[in-house]
């Protein structure tokens, strides 16, 4: 496996990126069509919640990209700071719309799972306030590294602020734990579950296929983002 400084080298990403691209892309569709498929029609109601309970499917896997995005934007950010890593801060741009996209996802499905289960569409309570708020912060460091790209900047200061976001994914994190809230704690863990296995088996096949298809997109975007960045020095150096 190449190292983090090795990939530092466009060329050399692009290399690896171009055949894993397709493959992350359609290993995540296939996946996440066999869970989804499984989950609607080869597992029981459940007891309480019915056929809604279904919706877990795709609503815990969007809840852990959105988080997991967050995660991945941070990381690059502190990469950038840190070692000027020439492709860190085109990986956290390309992660951005992905992530927000699924945070938001992670909302709707929440509130369509709410509905009958809550009564409301929408609670403020912490852990959705929380999430909430994590679209707004994806929505905020799209805007301002537009801004900085506009102004010529170097990108520090989405990096910034993209380190400075992070502290919203401890607290959707405990926010169950933290504060009294409609919104259920912690039933699916490491080593043990309060979901019956008979309902819970579909899940590990979308919790993949959609972190592989996020993988696949995230890739697609650095590789359109490069191909951009090359074509207008290219169109810059003409001009001159």
């Amino acid at each position: 496996m190449p190292s983090l400084h090795a990939l530092a080298n466009p060329a050399r990403f692009l290399k690896l990126a171009r055949p894993l691209t397709p493959a992350l892309f359609w290993a995540g569709v296939l996946l996440i069509a066999i869970g989804v498929w499984a989950g609607l029609t080869q597992t029981p109601p459940d007891y309480l919640q019915g056929e809604t309970v279904r919706i877990l499917y795709i609503h815990v896997p969007t809840a852990w990209l959105g988080m997991a995005g967050w995660s991945g934007i941070a990381v690059s950010s502190i990469t950038f700071l840190v070692w000027r890593h020439p492709l860190a801060m085109i990986a956290a741009r390309a992660i951005a719309l992905p992530g927000a996209m699924f945070a938001a996802l992670c909302l709707i499905t929440g509130s369509i799972w709410g509905r009958p289960t809550w009564g409301t569409w929408w609670q403020w309570d912490g852990r959705l306030t929380s999430m909430l708020l994590l679209f707004f912060v994806y929505l905020g460091f799209m805007a301002l590294n537009r801004a900085d790209s506009d102004r010529g900047g170097d990108g520090r200061i989405p990096a910034i602020y993209g380190v400075a976001g992070s502290v919203l994914l401890p607290i959707i994190r405990y926010s169950v734990v933290w504060w009294n809230t409609l919104h259920q704690g912690q039933s699916i863990g490491l080593t043990s579950s309060t979901i019956a296995g008979s309902m819970l088996w579909p899940l590990p096949f979308t919790l993949l296929g959609f972190t592989l298809f996020f993988a696949g997109i995230v890739l697609m975007r650095m590789r359109a983002i490069l191909a951009t960045s090359k074509a207008e020095a290219r169109m810059r150096r003409m001009a001159a």
